[in-house]
């Protein structure tokens, strides 16, 4: 089997390159295409039976509207993990691609709950670079008209998927993705322009791209701007792309998780930069921002900016600290570039303007959770010695001791004196299962939903995800037990697991006497 080399050190080697990708970026994806040689391609005879494709007429003339259903993807209880798969379903011609609808489905075509299974992002990566992207605000991709990914059949397309199972219960889903797609040398193809993708990522260069924000960080306004507010990021800036052509971006949109506010895209030329968009974060969940249920905004269809050789495009994402911490959060924001073309100089013509939703409410993000669950208040139970080693074990989605969903002596919360700590040991982590304890706000016992519960307790303390994986390539901590800090103070204090909010536990610290 013939093969692309990544170029020495890390640099990249395709000849068609729009813009430079971090040496970090370039090795990780090098390793994955030398990664996926070893495993089948993602096609109707090797990933299942009922994999397919679509081909319907279009919105207009000589348009095809193409829906592929990648999978099924086997789902194991509690999944968190990040994979990497061929994948062949695409068109068997070249073309241009003008439209990008992704979602996530059962194998009868309902959407999951976001609160049951959840995408966490899915890249369709081609040649090994980005080419698509999808979370679960599931942007639409919206080519301008007279413009369209350039597409070619000999391109070599990997999917890179971490799908979350939020439930003990294994299951089957499809990636599913409906494109618009013009044929080369069709009538309808005449005069299209190509499109290449531009990747900022505020991690950039890293597999698993996330960082933390913690409540109340940020400032007076509680709103935490990443880089600029993390002096560690600020110095490695891998937010930053230089583009290597003249060109225009046509079109912009961003990623962020719940918590954000906005991804703003800049420019920077000859020291001067400049604010091209903010991509908005619309919610429609009724608590705010809190949830998935968002919509991003995305520029509108007249918006041109032309770039030069040069230039360098950077990204940040802001994030609402006022109510909760916001754990393994993102900030991204993916640019459609035509190389050559032209638009208006940013520095002359302000071209930030307002931008625009691309969907409305998802009816998948419908259970918002916090309504009263059946579980107990752990500040009215009675307290219970920890074991003597004060070990909570976890296991079978179970904290062992101090459990809200047990009852008897069980589920009462283990109780230490002031300067000791409880220790919690993953046991389903041999089933490549997560858990995390993470303080939120007693009672902190409602019904579980996209919305609740939140990782704002009073005290702050997150165990991170105890359990193994690929390093770099996982939410993994690599290790399997954590401690309470020694210096909180005597009181009731609630947790839950980030990985599967369903868990729910307590411990005390005991007065002093």
């Amino acid at each position: 089997m013939s093969r692309k080399r990544c170029g020495p050190c890390g640099t990249w080697s395709r000849p068609d390159r729009v813009a430079r990708v971090p040496r970090l970026l370039a090795s990780l994806l090098c390793a994955a295409g030398l990664l996926i040689l070893a495993v089948p391609s993602a096609s109707a005879s090797t990933i299942g039976a009922t994999a397919s494709t679509t081909v319907q007429p279009g919105p207009k003339p000589g348009v095809q509207r193409i829906l592929y259903k990648f999978g099924p993807v086997r789902i194991t209880p509690g999944q968190n993990t990040i994979e990497f798969e061929g994948n062949e379903l695409k068109p068997d011609v070249p073309g241009h691609i003008l439209r990008f609808k992704p979602d996530l489905t059962y194998a009868d075509g309902t959407v999951p709950r976001v609160d049951v299974i959840h995408l966490h992002h899915a890249v369709w990566l081609s040649n090994f670079r980005p080419l698509f992207a999808a979370g679960e605000e599931k942007t639409i991709f919206n080519a301008p008209d007279g413009y369209g990914w350039v597409y070619k059949p000999q391109d070599k397309w990997v999917m890179n998927h971490m799908i979350h199972n939020l439930t003990p219960s294994p299951t089957r889903v499809y990636i599913t993705y409906e494109v618009d797609f013009i044929p080369s040398g069709t009538a309808a193809d005449a005069g299209v322009r190509d499109l290449h993708t531009v990747w900022n990522d505020v991690e950039a260069g890293k597999v698993y791209p996330v960082f933390d924000v913690h409540k109340g960080e940020g400032g007076r306004d509680r709103r935490y701007t990443y880089p600029q507010e993390s002096a560690r990021a600020m110095r490695s800036r891998r937010d930053q792309v230089r583009i290597d052509e003249d060109g225009v971006l046509v079109g912009t949109a961003g990623h962020l998780h719940p918590g954000g506010l906005w991804t703003d895209l800049r420019l920077t030329r000859d020291g001067r930069t400049v604010r091209l968009f903010r991509s908005k974060a619309e919610y429609f969940e009724p608590a705010g921002a809190v949830s998935w249920d968002v919509a991003m905004t995305a520029t509108p269809e007249n918006w041109r900016v032309g770039l030069k050789k040069g230039d360098v495009l950077s990204v940040s994402a802001t994030y609402d600290t006022s109510r909760s911490s916001w754990y393994e959060s993102m900030g991204i924001m993916i640019s459609a570039f035509n190389p050559g073309g032209t638009g208006p100089d940013p520095f002359a013509t302000s071209v930030d303007v307002p931008g625009k939703v691309t969907h409305g409410h998802l009816r998948e993000n419908r259970n918002h959770g916090g309504a009263f669950g059946g579980l107990p208040d752990a500040r009215r139970l009675l307290a219970a010695p920890p074991a003597k080693s004060r070990t909570v074990p976890i296991s079978g989605f179970l904290y062992g001791q101090g459990d809200l969903g047990m009852t008897g002596r069980k589920g009462r919360p283990p109780t230490i004196r002031p300067g000791q700590s409880v220790r919690f040991v993953n046991r389903d982590a041999d089933r490549n299962i997560f858990h995390t304890i993470t303080s939120c706000k007693a009672p902190c016992n409602g019904a579980t939903g996209i919305a609740y519960p939140l990782a704002d307790g009073p005290v702050r303390f997150d165990s991170g995800n105890l359990g193994f994986g690929p390093e770099g390539r996982t939410a993994a901590a690599q290790r399997i037990t954590w401690r309470t800090p020694k210096t909180i103070r005597p009181g009731t204090y609630t947790y839950f697991c980030r990985v599967h909010p369903f868990m729910r536990g307590a411990f005390r610290v005991a007065k002093k006497r």
